[in-house]
């Protein structure tokens, strides 16, 4: 039986639509020690990594496996708040060579990212011997340790590293680029060379350069506690956590991200200077989108939890939010775009929890951990109908299309209630509307569409929605 919390919102779309939405959180698994990643592997199970060293395994049904997928708890040290295992990847092509990758702060103290494979017959454990240590590097310092891992739309692999802790980066790590600390890492996993279990892609923005280390893809940051890439856009986003005053939000398109961002810290936290002793003008740096102060915005804050912008086909109402949190106010918050203004606004939400990380399922569904209680808990929009359930079952055909799109209307014959269809791009625009016709599969012509990536929407009279992700080739 699965419970909700429920809290009731509404949202200013300042897109072609205004809509209101109930954000709720539906337990969705339980008994989980310390969850700090969500991750997928490409199919419906979802994979909980718990601090102190285990990966588990929620079944499609929401029960979770009574194995570890894998238990590295002797190879991890746990002790101090935000030391142990803290990041999992799965490798694009891990159907067929089962390759995952963690992030872990080994016995000594130091950052170690290595290569794991799945077991030979049972897709639900992993080998333990099958340890492939790709990049290991010291930390000064117990706190700060970043740790997110996750393959970008290039199929690199990308490691989130922290300025190495203590407080005010006294060793001005995340400004020198001669270390691996504060920094975005990018490495091809699957290409050695004769000294390194890797190699450097030859598009990473520093290659070459003398005062860079070839693995930084970005630096200038603090603590970056999960980042994530836009299904659709391909867009960065990077939560980084703050000193004493501020949390950053960053969001980079994926052209802007390629030329080698600095974020600024220490020179500077948020929009605000921090220590600018040897810093450069304000304009050499990339500031955040969006973030909250400490006090000021509402309850008093300490530590953004970064997650995902929506893009998911069940919630309609949630379509193009960023989802974060702060695990001390215990707030939900999430960003929406103004398309007039092109800027971002936030909400925040009050729940109960130490909201540790967010996670996306193979549909792009958000899921959310509260390290404190173990809970797993799934994102929902409660104000959907019955008849919503129906509608999300309409399907689209060919997709990627060129010229047309077909829709399959299934259940819905054509007396039932009046059906627009709209098109969107993905900055909200409406760049189509036709009303459905009387056949059960209605063919639109695309060919006056742009290639890229739309939203197709398909809207009773009754309220209720369905979202599709539209490409036109």
């Amino acid at each position: 039986m699965k419970s909700t919390i429920t809290l009731v919102l509404f949202i200013f779309i300042t897109t072609s639509f205004v809509s209101a939405q109930i954000l709720d959180l539906e337990l969705y698994a339980s008994n989980f020690d310390r969850p700090v990643s969500i991750k997928h592997a490409g199919d419906d199970r979802l994979f909980i990594v718990e601090q102190d060293g285990l990966i588990k395994i929620i079944n499609a049904d929401g029960s979770n496996q009574s194995t570890p997928f894998l238990d590295i708890n002797n190879r991890v040290i746990n002790t101090g708040n935000e030391r142990g295992l803290l990041g999992l990847a799965f490798h694009p092509d891990y159907a067929s060579n089962g390759y995952f990758f963690i992030n872990y702060i080994n016995n000594a103290g130091d950052t170690v990212v290595s290569r794991f494979t799945r077991d030979a017959t049972n897709s639900n454990i992993a080998d333990p011997t099958s340890e492939f240590i790709i990049i290991t590097y010291a930390q000064p310092f117990s706190n700060h340790n970043g740790g997110d891992l996750a393959f970008g739309p290039d199929g690199y692999l990308y490691i989130a590293s922290g300025d190495g802790g203590s407080g005010g980066d006294p060793e001005d790590n995340a400004q020198n680029t001669l270390n691996l600390l504060g920094n975005l890492l990018r490495l091809d996993i699957d290409a050695t060379t004769p000294t390194q279990n890797y190699s450097i892609p030859s598009s990473n923005p520093f290659i070459g350069h003398p005062n860079f280390r070839a693995e930084i893809f970005a630096y200038g940051l603090r603590n970056p506690w999960k980042f994530s890439f836009d299904r659709f856009t391909n867009d960065l986003w990077i939560a980084d956590v703050g000193q004493n005053q501020y949390e950053e939000i960053n969001m980079v398109s994926s052209a802007e991200a390629a030329i080698g961002l600095n974020y600024g810290w220490r020179c500077y936290e948020g929009n605000g200077p921090f220590n600018t002793d040897d810093c450069s003008d304000a304009s050499a740096y990339t500031f955040p989108v969006e973030g909250y102060f400490h006090s000021g915005d509402g309850a008093s804050k300490c530590s953004i939890t970064g997650g995902y912008r929506y893009r998911g086909t069940t919630y309609t109402n949630f379509e193009g939010l960023y989802f974060f949190a702060d695990i001390c106010s215990q707030e939900i918050g999430y960003l929406t775009f103004n398309e007039s203004t092109m800027t971002w606004s936030k909400t925040f939400e009050q729940f109960s929890g130490q909201w540790s990380a967010f996670g996306e399922d193979l549909n792009g569904e958000i899921y959310v951990s509260d390290l404190s209680s173990g809970n797993i808990f799934k994102l929902i929009d409660t104000t959907l109908s019955l008849d919503d359930d129906v509608i999300s079952s309409i399907s689209i055909y060919p997709n990627p299309a060129k010229n047309q799109v077909n829709i399959n209307f299934g259940p819905f014959s054509t007396s039932d209630q009046a059906i627009e269809i709209d098109i969107h791009d993905l900055q909200g625009k409406k760049v189509m509307s036709v009303s459905r016709n009387q056949d059960n599969i209605q063919t639109i012509n695309t060919s006056q569409l742009a290639g890229g990536i739309y939203i197709l929407n398909v809207n009773s009279n009754n309220g209720s929605q369905g979202t599709h992700k539209l490409v036109i080739q």
